[in-house]
């Protein structure tokens, strides 16, 4: 049970202080659930991409990828229909801080941001007039937890215009989000 126990904690080596833990993580890995908002057909994706959080300016630049599927809210059963997949930039500002969890100096941070995104879609078999092609420009208000270089979660909802061949369709957009750092490869000891 021993060996267990020290094979499964980590090595004193690859523990670290709190001067070394306070260093800037500039990349993370995002993750979410994005869905629109809506009567009839709407689109449920997953999401998965890549956050650089810059120095200075913007709070974090992002690219992802998103897979998903129609969903008929009207639908009692078998309300699914196609599959559609997007690229997003996104960019997110700085969180304007209400709260603080945590020690003074390095404690978590609870707010609210915006996001501005602009997304390329295409679809098969999609039931919505837009078509198999469009593009989705979005304003997105959010509540977050997390400062700095630590894990960052947030709640977004707000208008996403899709722009397709035809008329523009206006449409809200709820998304569950969260980033974790990236790793840094630091020198062994």
């Amino acid at each position: 049970m021993l060996v267990v126990l020290g094979a499964l904690s980590t090595t004193l080596a690859a523990q670290s202080d709190t001067a070394k833990s306070n260093k800037e993580r500039p990349n993370a890995i995002g993750f979410g659930f994005v869905a629109t908002l809506g009567a009839n057909w709407q689109i449920e994706s997953g999401e998965i991409g890549y956050v650089r959080r810059p120095s200075r300016g913007l709070a974090a630049i992002g690219v992802a990828g998103r897979v998903g599927t129609f969903i008929n809210e009207s639908a009692m059963l078998g309300g699914t229909q196609g599959i559609v997949f997007s690229a997003t930039l996104s960019a997110r500002t700085r969180m304007k801080s209400i709260a603080q969890l945590g020690a003074d100096e390095h404690g978590t941070g609870i707010g609210f941001d915006l996001t501005f995104e602009l997304s390329g879609y295409t679809a098969a078999s999609s039931p919505m007039s837009l078509g198999s092609h469009w593009v989705g420009v979005s304003v997105l208000p959010a509540f977050s937890v997390g400062s700095g270089s630590s894990p960052h979660f947030g709640i977004v909802i707000g208008p996403t215009a899709f722009f397709s061949g035809g008329k523009p369709v206006l449409r809200g957009l709820l998304a569950f989000r969260g980033e974790a750092p990236l790793a840094r490869r630091e020198p062994h000891p």
